[in-house]
């Protein structure tokens, strides 16, 4: 079977035709044909300078005068429904911000009426519902063909009883669903002490600043007069919210749906006294880890959540917690040329910024070259010295992470903090005691984050609790954050590039990497998609810890890459890999980004004459566009492993130029000596 060309099938996506046919005719030509093998390598290698050379200079072109870069974060529409259901909640919408945000939701629906979380997706159903409805917020009528399709689609799909649990909690807001109908978690969570199942710092970072505001809003239940009716998202507008039957009662999920009925139960019956502390406590967890900026943790849910919440506990909007809270939201707009506005998940400065570094030393950009300088300045910066969420599990620990965005100083995290090390030795800095200093106290946070088993995860240490993934409430996503291939992968290198190979927490990270390879070769990617991340983060960060490219985890993994390789030369592979690893594996439309982890993989590997690398560079020659960049539609970053996906739109450049820099330069720039 074929899939179409925008991926929009369940069927396997073919291999994708030549970007260019006689770029691939000269490629694969046998010598004494077209070309002898010598002159193909010297085409390759001109090709790749000239593609080094404009993205070069495309990347610096688009560099902030305050040193850093940022691409846009394009997730999926939820988002601005979310907004658009905030602002009606809050009685603060507007007519031009409604019909910007209607404008972005209605040109990504598709042919079918759905809306999808990642381009050429499926339809997703929660997602359709949530577009629906913030359209009608928009004045669109029920009657008018894409709205017929899309609620004749959510109904085929079992209506808005059979979609998730925050999707259903929005709609309870405004009484288009019964809160008595919705899974509970209590606000005298905030009591459960650190040791205890179920404790907060249980979930994940993101999880936990999600679940504190939205216990309060669980527990208070508020309703706002809806200003239209619902019926027809309905499989029944009569029994709206069927029984589902429970699980046997001895598996986890019968013990979980229990437990979800006993707390159900208990909001009947809990003490008003009791009920309030917690309140009071939760919200006062909430205030303390609001940001300089207005927002919590850098991210759009968690705001949007803790502003109702406190909302709902007397704050009102010109309240400074709340109008900063507000304003931080107005911050993650982007407003497109065609009148639309998009609203950003998050944003991803520090991390756009270490990666862009990287990529233009990497391509032979000088060292001390000012606008890396720059780059160097602000990034050092913004290293966070003071303890945060982490230091519940390593109170100890001195600060001396990295956050990803503008402002988090509760939540560096691991992966970020790893790769501004690796940016910030690629930089001769006039003040090199400076740098030292900071990398030193960054290696020694990275070190003391550590889980138990050897890898690194994200944000947090040993957070592999099996629990909190199973409760009825938590069906959006991941909400623990173990230990991963690709974070692991990163620090490993930084270990390495700072002299550390050899220290035993080192080894361990390494053990632990060649424990988690796939039988395939492949490594698992947690943060971008998906085994060509895994794979594409872990093989360089052998490579520079000393693991030799005949050593049979990499040929395992080289093989494994040469085998995906699409027919045009690049790579690509889709989210769906997620949800359907047989099937989807390093499958999908060759893209820039991904094309260049395979290449950076197998540069590590000590492939750098190999076909598949040959194939690969001219791939990324001969699509990239004149100004020296190149344009990636699909969504190669993930959020939430198939739940949520991310187009980081600096990825398509900052990628290329690091392959094609190390293609051209032998490998990644060493760290400068002296000042």
């Amino acid at each position: 079977m074929t899939a179409t060309t925008d991926g929009s099938t369940g069927a396997l996506p073919p291999r994708a035709p030549s970007a260019s046919d006689a770029t691939a005719e000269k490629t694969t030509a046998p010598a004494g044909r077209t070309a002898t093998a010598t002159a193909v390598a010297e085409d390759t290698a001109e090709a790749a300078r000239r593609a080094t050379a404009r993205a070069t200079e495309y990347l610096l072109s688009v560099q902030d005068p305050a040193g850093w870069w940022k691409g846009d974060l394009e997730t999926n529409v939820t988002m601005d429904a979310e907004d658009l259901l905030l602002r009606q909640f809050l009685g603060i919408s507007d007519p031009r911000t409604t019909e910007a945000a209607a404008r972005h939701i209605r040109g990504e629906q598709r042919t079918d009426g759905t809306w999808a979380t990642f381009h050429g997706g499926p339809g997703e159903l929660s997602t359709t519902i949530e577009a629906y409805v913030a359209l009608r917020l928009a004045g669109d009528a029920t009657d008018a063909p894409h709205m017929a399709a899309a609620s004749a689609w959510i109904r085929e799909q079992g209506g808005i009883a059979a979609s998730r649990v925050f999707t259903r909690i929005w709609l309870a807001l405004f009484g288009w669903w019964k809160w008595d109908d919705l899974p509970q978690l209590p606000p005298e969570l905030i009591f459960f002490p650190k040791w205890f199942p179920l404790n907060i710092y249980d979930f994940g970072c993101w999880a936990r600043q999600t679940i504190v505001p939205l216990t309060i809003v669980s527990a208070k239940r508020p309703v706002r007069p809806a200003p239209f009716a619902l019926d027809e998202l309905h499989t029944d507008p009569r029994r709206p919210a069927p029984p589902r039957p429970l699980a046997p009662a001895m598996s986890w999920d019968g013990v979980f749906q229990r437990l979800d009925k006993a707390l159900r139960a208990y909001h009947k019956v809990a003490l008003r006294t009791l009920r309030r502390t917690a309140m009071r406590s939760a919200a006062r967890w909430i205030v303390e880890r609001q940001e300089n900026d207005g927002c919590w943790g850098g991210i759009q849910p968690p705001a949007v959540y803790s502003i109702i919440a406190l909302h709902l506990l007397g704050y009102d909007l010109d309240h400074p917690v709340l109008r900063e809270g507000l304003a931080s939201l107005d911050r993650f707009a982007v407003r497109r040329e065609d009148g639309s506005r998009m609203i950003e998940a998050c944003q991803s400065p520090v991390w756009d910024t270490c990666l862009a570094t990287i990529a233009l030393a990497d391509a032979g950009l000088p060292a001390d070259h000012p606008q890396l300088v720059k780059a160097a300045d602000w990034m050092l910066a913004e290293q966070i010295d003071r303890p945060g969420d982490w230091s519940v599990k390593r109170p100890q620990l001195p600060s001396g992470g990295w956050a990803f965005e503008f402002h988090n100083d509760n939540y560096p995290d691991i992966d970020d903090t790893a790769e501004v090390v690796l940016a910030l030795r690629r930089v001769k800095h006039p003040d090199p005691q400076r740098v030292a200093a900071a990398v030193d106290r960054a290696v020694r946070w990275n070190f003391g984050m550590q889980s138990r088993d050897g890898g690194w995860a994200a944000f947090d240490v040993d957070n592999t609790s099996p629990f909190p993934n199973r409760l009825p409430f938590c069906d959006f996503g991941e909400v623990i954050d173990p230990p991963s291939a690709d974070v692991t992968a990163h620090v490993v290198e930084m270990l390495a590039e700072v002299g550390r190979t050899h220290d035993p927490r080192t080894r361990r990270g390494i053990a632990w990497l060649l424990a988690e390879q796939e039988p395939s070769g492949a490594w698992f990617g947690r943060w971008g998609t998906n085994y060509v991340y895994g794979t594409g983060s872990v093989l360089p960060a052998l490579a520079a810890a000393g693991i030799p490219a005949s050593h049979p985890a990499v040929r395992r993994a080289v093989g494994w890459l040469e085998r995906v390789q699409n027919d045009d030369g690049g790579w690509g592979e889709d989210q769906r890999s997620y949800a359907e690893k047989d099937a989807w594996a390093g499958r999908g439309a060759s893209t820039a980004s991904q094309t260049a982890w395979a290449l950076m993989a197998l540069l590590a590997a000590g492939e750098r004459d190999g076909e598949a690398v040959r194939r690969g560079v001219r791939y990324l020659a001969a699509t990239q566009r004149e100004d020296g960049s190149w344009d990636e539609p699909y969504f190669t970053g993930t959020g939430f492993p198939w739940d949520f996906s991310i187009n980081y739109h600096l990825y398509r450049q900052v990628f290329p130029l690091t392959a094609l820099g190390r293609y051209v330069n032998g490998g990644p720039a060493g760290a400068p000596v002296g000042a």
